[in-house]
């Protein structure tokens, strides 16, 4: 159709200024439309993270088993076996001809198999005929911290067996011994020793002579002591039926005396029945 001019010149005016501010660029403060945005680009979406691995389990070691309690040692039960006499010291002439010191000898080879079969340990002063002297054997069953100690003797006068101990008098304990009087303090115990052998020795049938007299052999030593003297057995008429060498006679009196100082370690393990002095022989 054909373009026709406006009637007015004032209505053309006004159409021409509209097209004009429909083309301007938006003044500064002013407020304009924006163009359509252009397509925005897809963003990559993230990796998933591969989680890491967990650590191994800590595998815990095994306790170390406790160490088994160490096991109750009993206390030591030693008996010295004192053969008096030997070598050069000959002891008494015996009625058979034969010298003390090896019948003395050969009662402490018999004593010391008897205890030694019974679990007993055994220290003696000589094992063959030599001479020792006093203090030696002294020394000898002082180390050996013996819970008892026989002197052995045998003898040609009297009947049965004798039995002494120290006439020394009793005295207390004192942090340091004086070599001579070490007995002293162990009188009460070597009393109590002699009566358990009196008593199995009565039981035994011997005949048993009690006494108290200075022992020069025994008095160093700290352990408790008694001197056992072995003489002839007699009949009641006083006739001699053994010899104190002879063999069986020898054999039943080792005997005896085995039985007594195992009833003496049993003691050891009664405080109860043992003696005052630290309530153990």
């Amino acid at each position: 159709m054909p373009w026709t001019r406006p009637e007015t010149p004032l209505l053309f005016a006004a159409l021409t200024l509209a097209a004009l501010l429909s083309a301007a660029p938006s003044a500064p403060g002013q407020t304009s439309t924006p163009p359509a945005s252009s397509p925005r680009l897809a963003q990559p979406s993230p990796r998933p993270q591969t989680p890491a691995p967990p650590p191994p389990p800590t595998i815990q070691a095994a306790p170390a088993p406790a160490p088994p309690a160490p096991p109750v040692v009993p206390a030591r039960f030693v008996v010295v076996l004192d053969a008096a006499h030997g070598g050069d010291d000959l002891g008494g002439h015996l009625s058979s001809g034969q010298l003390e010191k090896n019948a003395n000898l050969g009662l402490s080879v018999r004593l010391r198999s008897l205890l030694v079969a019974r679990g007993i340990q055994v220290v003696t002063t000589r094992e063959s005929d030599q001479s020792v002297d006093l203090n030696r054997r002294a020394e000898i069953a002082n180390h050996a911290q013996a819970r008892a100690c026989i002197s052995l003797h045998t003898a040609e006068t009297g009947t049965g067996v004798h039995l002494f101990v120290s006439s020394l008098a009793l005295t207390t304990t004192t942090r340091f011994t004086a070599w001579k009087t070490a007995q002293a303090a162990s009188v009460t115990r070597s009393l109590a020793l002699a009566g358990v052998l009196n008593a199995a020795l009565l039981q035994a049938g011997t005949s048993v002579t009690l006494g108290r007299m200075p022992l020069p052999g025994i008095e160093n030593m700290t352990c408790p002591a008694v001197a056992v003297e072995v003489s002839p057995e007699r009949s009641s008429d006083h006739r001699v039926t053994a010899e104190s060498d002879d063999p069986n006679y020898q054999a039943g009196i080792a005997q005896t005396l085995a039985t007594a100082l195992l009833e003496w370690k049993a003691q050891a393990a009664r405080p109860d029945t043992a003696s005052p002095e630290g309530r153990q022989p």
